[in-house]
């Protein structure tokens, strides 16, 4: 039964091509756990509607959904251009200004960011996804800095500057995020993801802010700067502070170089499965799938890598937001995940797992999974409140399923991307662990292997009256 469930998970972006109740079910039918709303796009009423579908479709299917509220951040972009188009020399000096002015054509440009408030002289500068690349060679005012120019090529309107030595001293949270947050904190999110974090008070800070609003949502860290891998003492400090992190591979490459992209991947993947942290993988995993209906070897080959590697989630951007076929490379990737698994074992870490639990309850977590898999049971059953018992076990990275049940449907929708995890929301009875898998097994969702008559459920659980989880059980179904 353990090769019909991946264990990877696929969170797929909404937008334009999928911005319809019809297709948001077809790529959650097709294998989607999790769809992530990016606000750098969009208004709130299409977030409102989204959501609704979202929810709708979750609900037809029988199974929970997590939806992810992506903050854009200090996204530092150009202004409007004339003929949205600037060609560059090598040895341009271009004054970048941050007061509204229409665009002449010149070399003194818009930006939507007051950069003078933060750079200084001599630090590097790159434009459109690293295509110019400059130096700051003056704060002109306090509105305006000057770069020189250092190779030839072109800009266009709106597009990202990255600043890889810029500390921008904990303010990444910029006006925009904050009305996204307020508002944010009203709606059925389940995650929040933080764009451009440099370190752990980040976290903190948009945690903090969250909690005020009364809001239940997790955090989950975009690893995307210069600063936040500075050492591996900080990045680790980011990784405990968070709920999750995203390797987010597109900006790092343009702040840190794309050398540094497969090494960071491997050492945030490892660290999150060492503190029980989830941990998507993004950035054109598929990306040849927006105009085309097969992927590329190298895409099959990447998606796979963070497969074996332990991810718990891989991340579709382009692909289902303004793609072509959304639906084929949902299936794609569940395809690739699916041999993956069932072909290879997880890449070992160095340490043990260490949840947010007490060392007693990974020790229980540790227990479960080993017996599982000497026992060759057919399923883990979780009985969990919070959801820290469910991350835990999927830290242990087990070769069975795992089913978790909770009252609680936040945490059943937070689980939807967990490793290995299939969440359900059932009412507490005194054994809803067995329960549930009795159910599922009459609804042909659990099935026991051919020439089997029971299925074999590991059932972790604890009593209801009391906090964590004490209790391994070994049940026939």
């Amino acid at each position: 039964m353990s090769k019909l469930f991946k264990r990877t998970k696929i969170l797929a972006t909404i937008g334009p091509a999928t911005n319809t109740a019809e297709k948001i079910e077809e790529i959650i039918m097709a294998g989607a756990n999790g769809c992530r709303l990016n606000c750098s796009h969009g208004s709130n009423e299409e977030r409102d509607q989204q959501i609704k579908w979202i929810r709708e479709a979750a609900e037809k299917k029988g199974r929970s959904v997590a939806i992810l509220q992506d903050l854009q951040g200090p996204k530092i972009r150009l202004g409007f251009l004339k003929d949205n188009h600037l060609d560059l020399k090598a040895g341009d000096e271009v004054i970048l200004e941050s007061m509204e002015f229409e665009h002449d054509g010149g070399l003194v440009v818009p930006v939507q960011y007051n950069l003078a408030e933060k750079v200084k002289v001599g630090e590097p500068i790159s434009m459109f996804d690293g295509k110019i690349k400059a130096k700051i060679i003056e704060i002109v005012s306090d509105t305006a800095i000057k770069i020189r120019v250092e190779n030839d090529g072109f800009i266009m309107s709106r597009k990202g500057l990255n600043l890889p030595d810029t500390d921008f001293g904990g303010d990444i949270l910029t006006p925009k995020d904050l009305a996204d947050i307020e508002y944010g904190a009203g709606c059925d999110y389940d995650y929040v993801s933080l764009s451009f974090v440099q370190r752990a008070s980040d976290i903190l800070k948009l945690k903090q802010l969250l909690l005020s609003y009364g809001s239940t949502a997790k955090v989950i860290a975009k690893i995307e700067t210069k600063k936040a891998i500075e050492s591996d003492e900080n990045l680790e400090e980011i990784v405990k502070a968070s709920d999750g992190i995203m390797v987010a591979r597109g900006d790092m490459a343009v702040e840190a170089g794309a050398e540094v992209v497969p090494i960071i991947q491997r050492r945030l993947i490892a660290l999150c499965r060492e503190h029980a942290k989830l941990c998507i993988v993004a950035t054109q995993m598929l990306s040849s799938m927006v105009d085309n209906l097969e992927p590329t070897r190298a895409e099959v080959s990447d998606v796979a890598t963070a497969v074996v590697q332990g991810a718990d989630v891989v991340m579709l951007s382009d692909e289902t937001a303004n793609g072509k076929y959304p639906v084929e490379t949902v299936k794609e990737m569940k395809k690739v995940i699916l041999y993956t698994q069932n072909h290879s074992r997880i890449a070992p870490i160095s340490k043990l797992p260490v949840g947010e639990t007490s060392e007693i309850y990974d020790a229980i977590s540790n227990a479960a999974a080993r017996m599982a898999e000497k026992i060759e049971a057919d399923v883990i059953v979780c009985q969990t409140a919070s959801g820290a018992t469910a991350m835990s076990m999927a830290a242990e990275r087990p070769n069975v399923p795992i089913v978790s049940v909770t009252r609680n449907p936040r945490v059943a929708n937070q689980l939807a991307l967990i490793y290995a995890n299939s969440a359900f929301v059932r009412t507490y009875s005194e054994d809803f662990g067995y329960d549930l898998a009795r159910e599922l097994k009459e609804s042909g969702y659990l099935k026991t292997e051919e020439g089997k008559k029971d299925l074999v459920a590991v059932i972790v659980s604890g009593d209801k009256d009391k906090v964590g989880t004490d209790t391994i059980k070994v049940r026939w179904v």
